[in-house]
């Protein structure tokens, strides 16, 4: 037996790493509107209007009503992996309970979350079983269930090690020694299994103290046997028979007169699946398929009952590409069935990015999440790879409204992100919604990353001098696309694209278009005038990208930098021969120069990841003025890189940005995340680095999963961070008085 918990709760506060003083700076998020796979949704069966959903790596969130925004409910844990959420369980009698069982993959820790105030405070109880928030498989589920006639007493089925029982509300953890399937272990790197796919206490089945009788056990691993029951209270189990061949049991609903509905699918998704199968058990398991005819390629995945005796049920389709997802309807326990889809209109007005050009926006894919609003069976709302719908109007006869759903919901990967000289406050690059114009911070954008159409966006470039002309890279978002880098003369709104010819290394007999695999970081100069493509041999273009030549004295895999002040000014880093480089000739040319001050070496030839912000960034503030991080260490010079000092301050840099000077000084103002004194956080300083100032407090800590991070040249004081799954955030100062 295992047994680890906390001796009492403690606040989101107490989660996050002990830490100083943080300055007074107020945080938001642009908005968005959830751009990310939601797994799963689960409302509640004792207050009207609560609910609950889960992301893979952005925490989870509860509905507020009277507010009418998701609150977040993991934004003072300092535990990267703590923001996948693997499972959600709300106590069905008591609103204020509810229960997070986190663990982002299965070599990261793990932990099952109680609040008994709806999130505002927790008891974190580490565990040793592995999750998987954010592995294959995280739309399976739930995982962890309350027994609603004992509500102290709690099942997690794991992926690898079984299935688990606590009896004093999560505090204490024991492994079924009795359960027929005991894990299949650890997997190795880049694997993983789906284990037990959900446990479901039939309520109808115990008595209020006593707990259920009959509990129900998906499994979504190979074997003979996908569906287990107890009918002891779950000492003792038996494999039930009749499910279909060949299928794993991925969801799982009951309702009040203790019928049972499982989805199967031949996957774990949410990509692979191409079979699935919807069935109905009895109380006596004896089961019949009732899979909606017509569903064609693909599986099934969400599924939800209104839990009460009516036979209302939904479930959701997953990898059906063509013609497309849908959501299956049935009021008499599947004998018949209703595709919503062809009768359903989604108004996404609130987050235009869900629209296809020139089109209305698809149902959705990966639709894992399901539920009914147990208060109101005309409710439903369903989950996407980039949403959630919600429609009020189910019990209607004509068509269905859906509207996104994610109002305070912020779930995108921010890969990139430059705050031009002039225009616009900022501009992101995300991981599979490509990026935006945030012209506005407090509503979602229009969607202009056209032409080329990219899935993520890995780097962003503006001129210092004439910041409407911009320039991103990334990978391809549809197949045909014959290009990777955008270049836009108006600050974003229209872009087209710049095709990089073919070239041959000195090891290749043939030329390669390199420019086309999503690894091209794109750079403009001050002027606007000249691009460099940074292909394993850069190419530059001062006309428009009709034609290239190669900039001479850069070695294989460059990066140059952009001067932000002298359209002629260009460097670089040669890690190989620990040197810096520059260009005096708009990127024609580039020759050592002293670099005077840093340390021997640079980073070992180090290569960057297409997805990593490059460590050598120019300042706004001067021509000339160059930032480089080199290990932990940030340098400062001044003279275009002859000199160089060290910010000094102590702090383990991780990453860095800059932004305007404050009042009275002539230095840009760092922005950094990283440690100091043992405190990891988000830092600022206005002398150059050697003092530092904490700008983000315990209840600020978004799980610590940070990508970049700039200031903005335009206004002193605030600051852009891109996150891994929390989305865009920005700070200010909090002015006195305020």
């Amino acid at each position: 037996m295992f047994a680890l918990g906390l001796a009492s709760p403690v606040s989101q506060a107490a989660l996050a790493q002990a830490a100083g003083q943080a300055s007074g700076y107020v945080w938001h998020n642009a908005v968005i509107g959830g751009g990310g796979y939601v797994p799963g949704i689960v409302m509640s069966q004792a207050e009207r209007g609560l609910a609950y959903v889960r992301t893979d790596i952005g925490g989870a969130y509860r509905w507020d009503v009277r507010a009418g925004r998701w609150i977040p409910l993991q934004d003072g844990n300092a535990v990267s992996s703590y923001m996948g959420v693997e499972s959600i369980a709300a106590d069905p009698h008591d609103p204020d309970v509810v229960y997070l069982a986190t663990g982002i993959s299965s070599d990261q820790p793990a932990a099952i979350w109680r609040s008994a105030d709806r999130g505002a405070h927790w008891r974190v109880v580490p565990v040793p079983f592995a999750m998987g928030g954010n592995e294959p498989g995280r739309g399976l589920g739930e995982r962890l269930a309350i027994d609603p006639n004992r509500t102290s007493t709690l099942f997690f089925g794991s992926r690898h090690d079984g299935l688990w029982r606590s009896d004093d509300s999560g505090a204490n953890w024991r492994k079924v020694s009795r359960f027929p399937v005991q894990g299949l272990g650890r997997p190795g790197r880049g694997e993983t299994h789906g284990g037990i796919a959900f446990v479901l206490p039939d309520p109808a089945s115990g008595s209020p103290g006593k707990g259920a009788r009959r509990i129900w056990a998906g499994l979504a691993d190979p074997g003979a046997t996908h569906l287990f029951l107890s009918e002891d209270g779950g000492e003792t189990w038996r494999g039930v028979a009749g499910a279909p061949s060949g299928l794993l049991a991925v969801r799982g609903a009951i309702d009040a007169a203790g019928t049972l509905y499982v989805a199967y699918a031949d996957a774990i998704g949410p990509n692979g699946i191409s079979a699935g199968a919807l069935w109905r058990l009895d109380n006596r398991a004896a089961g019949r398929d009732i899979t909606p005819q017509g569903l064609g390629s693909g599986g099934v995945m969400g599924l939800s009952v209104v839990p009460d005796r009516s036979g209302t049920v939904a479930v959701g389709t997953i990898d059906r590409w063509r013609p497309g997802d849908t959501v299956w309807f049935s009021r008499d326990g599947g004998a018949h069935w209703d595709d919503l889809d062809k009768h359903s209109r989604r108004d996404v007005s609130a987050t235009p990015f869900l629209a296809v050009p020139g089109n209305e926006a698809d149902f959705g894919h990966w639709i894992s999440a399901l539920a009914f609003d147990p208060f109101d069976p005309g409710v439903l709302t369903y989950a996407t790879g980039a949403t959630i719908y919600r429609t009020d109007t189910l019990a209607s006869s004509g068509t269905i409204s859906w509207r996104p759903w994610t109002q305070g919901i912020e779930e995108t990967v921010v890969i990139s992100l430059a705050s031009p000289t002039a225009g616009v406050p900022v501009i992101t690059g995300l991981g599979d919604i490509s990026g935006f114009v945030h012209a506005e911070l407090d509503r979602s954008p229009q969607p202009t990353f056209f032409n080329p159409a990219l899935a993520n966006t890995n780097t962003l470039d503006f001129a210092g001098q004439r910041p409407e002309v911009l320039v991103r890279s990334g990978s391809r978002l549809l197949h045909g696309e014959n290009a990777t880098i955008g270049l836009s003369v108006d600050g974003g709104r229209t872009w087209r694209p710049l095709r990089v010819p073919a070239i041959r290394t000195p090891d290749q007999a043939v030329g390669r278009r390199y420019d086309l695999e999503g690894e091209a970081a794109a750079v403009v100069g001050a002027d606007g005038e000249t691009v460099i493509a940074c292909i394993p041999v850069p190419l530059i273009a001062r006309d428009g990208g009709k034609t290239w030549a190669q900039a001479q004295g850069l070695d294989l895999g460059a990066r140059p930098v952009a001067d932000k002040v002298d359209p002629e000014r260009f460097y670089s880093v040669d890690f190989e021969g620990n040197r810096i480089l520059a260009s005096r000739d708009g990127a024609r040319t580039f020759a050592p120069v002293a670099g005077k001050g840093l340390p021997d070496g640079l980073g070992g030839g180090s290569i960057w990841w297409r997805e990593q912000p490059y460590k050598l960034v120019a300042s706004s503030v001067a021509a000339g003025h160059l930032w480089f991080q080199v290990g932990e260490t940030l340098y400062h010079s001044t003279d275009g890189g002859e000199s160089w000092a060290p910010s000094g301050g102590g702090l383990k840099v991780e990453l860095f940005g800059l932004g305007r000077p404050a009042p009275g000084r002539d230095v840009a103002a760092v922005y950094a995340t990283g440690e100091l004194d043992g405190v990891r956080a988000i830092w600022r300083s206005l002398d150059g680095g050697r003092n530092w100032t904490r700008i983000n407090s315990d209840d600020q800590q978004w799980g610590l999963r940070f990508r970049v991070i700039s200031g903005d040249p335009k206004r002193f004081g605030r600051v852009y961070l891109g996150t891994d799954g929390r989305g865009l955030l920005y700070g200010d100062p909090v002015m006195a008085g305020q």
